[in-house]
């Protein structure tokens, strides 16, 4: 049984096993439109599937380095409420040592 495919249902799935399209007679010579190759359909397919598969690892690439970011920031705001915590008690410890020294210089 030697069928043909159609457009809607063609013979083979496999853009490189389908015969290639041909200019209609109806279309003038040297138009603009040029002769459709089988080797670029494959490859548009192929970067387009490519493409798609990609997605979600660039999702996750995007998510990971917005949670790094996160972390980071939230570590420097850490860093510096401990840094002002140490700043505080300094202070104490300065004025307490200078109280001390007014005393023992009084008496």
């Amino acid at each position: 049984m030697n069928t043909t495919g159609t457009i809607d249902r063609p013979l083979t799935h496999d853009p490189q096993k389908q015969a290639p399209m041909k200019p209609s007679t109806h279309e003038p010579t040297g138009s603009a439109t040029p002769d459709v190759t089988t080797t670029g359909a494959t490859d548009s397919r192929q970067n387009r599937t490519r493409e798609m598969q990609l997605i979600p690892e660039a999702l996750a690439r995007a998510h990971m380095h917005d949670r790094l970011h996160e972390a980071q920031r939230e570590r420097r705001a850490m860093s510096l409420a401990a840094a002002r915590r140490m700043q505080r008690r300094a202070e104490r410890a300065s004025m307490r040592a200078r109280r001390a020294l007014a005393l023992a210089v009084m008496q």
